[in-house]
């Protein structure tokens, strides 16, 4: 079915959408603008195919003066390497998580609350309202400019130890996390013995045992081939990670208004497009693990309550880190998209 999918994914990205006309004035071969872009995900990731979507459309949109190289499978590094290269621009586009920077951008560290979104429709309008724009808007002095919250996905558990039904049941797992404080404590405090790892180095830990799980969304899981290293899956839905398109402030800076209006446009349409796809191949790829000899368990609402109440600790000491202020801003404008 996944194959299908992507079949038709494929068709659609050489069929491409039409935008709101930009005016561009066509390359000049010494003219053209040629940038990287890396992602770490797989070829057969929706990201992926997001991303030669994104370079199609700013091909498109700048009359060819702009030209994006697409780097996929972390041909450029890790997701921190590729950030820390964005700020210095020695690469031009990144797509990803935003949890590498975190430590130093603090704000960022709202997304690893858990239960923090009810739903995907709830994040995606979160994330492009007044509150997600302000979190882009914010990574200027890090020399990065926010594009768009391109997509994103619910994380769940998997591990090659044992079925997990409960909270009693995730005591001593080494379980990686994403490299954040919050994700850290979090899993600390589920009884877990939490590893921040660059998620480049996950797949050969789960499989020498050095790593008992991790958690990743189920796309993910799949497009990496852990059904190889791993045996059980609990669907928990614990936190909402996001992903962003940025740019280096050097690349954007060297860009015309209008090329930087086009690539803007071309960002938009790509969100719309990934997040669709996202969620389509979310629906299906359950089934797909399975198949290939996953069990999957869900966690019970009373165990998810347990959950809830052995984290709020590390949550309350995070809100008076990340700000209070902040904090409650943010659930308020969850609140007002949950009404």
């Amino acid at each position: 079915m996944l194959k299908q999918t992507r079949r038709t994914m494929l068709a659609g990205l050489a069929a491409g959408a039409t935008l709101t006309a930009i005016q561009v004035a066509p390359a000049t071969a010494q003219a053209t603008k040629t940038a990287k872009l890396g992602h770490s995900f797989a070829d057969s990731h929706p990201r992926a195919a997001a991303m030669r979507r994104f370079a199609e459309e700013v091909a498109k949109t700048t009359n060819g003066s702009v030209k994006v190289e697409v780097f996929g499978n972390a041909a450029l590094g890790s997701e921190e390497k590729m950030l820390i290269a964005a700020q210095s621009g020695t690469i031009d586009f990144y797509m990803g998580a935003l949890s590498p920077i975190a430590a130093r951008k603090k704000e960022l560290q709202i997304f690893d609350f858990p239960f923090l979104f009810a739903s995907d429709a709830e994040a995606a309008a979160v994330l492009d309202g007044p509150a997600g724009q302000r979190l882009l808007d914010s990574l200027a002095d890090m020399n990065i400019h926010g594009l768009a919250w391109s997509g994103g996905a619910f994380r769940n558990l998997s591990n090659s130890k044992r079925p997990i039904n409960s909270l009693a049941d995730m005591k001593g797992l080494k379980v990686r996390v994403m490299q954040s404080p919050m994700a850290l404590a979090s899993f600390n405090a589920m009884g877990m013995n939490a590893v921040p790892m660059a998620f480049t180095e996950v797949y050969t830990a789960l499989e020498t045992k050095a790593l008992d799980g991790y958690e990743h969304p189920f796309v993910d899981m799949y497009a990496n081939k852990m059904f190889e290293v791993q045996k059980h899956l609990t669907v928990t839905n614990h936190v909402y990670t996001p992903v962003a398109l940025v740019v280096s402030k050097k690349f954007w800076a060297a860009l015309s208004p209008q090329q930087q209006a086009a690539v803007q446009a071309a960002a938009e349409t790509t969100r719309a497009f990934q997040r669709e796809v996202e969620l389509r191949e979310a629906g299906e790829v359950l089934n797909e693990l399975k198949a290939k000899g996953m069990v999957a368990v869900e966690m019970p609402p009373a165990e998810l309550d347990a959950i809830r109440k052995a984290i709020q600790p590390v949550i309350e000491k995070n809100t008076e880190v990340i700000g209070a202020a902040f904090v409650s801003d943010f659930y308020a404008e969850i609140k007002k998209q949950r009404k």
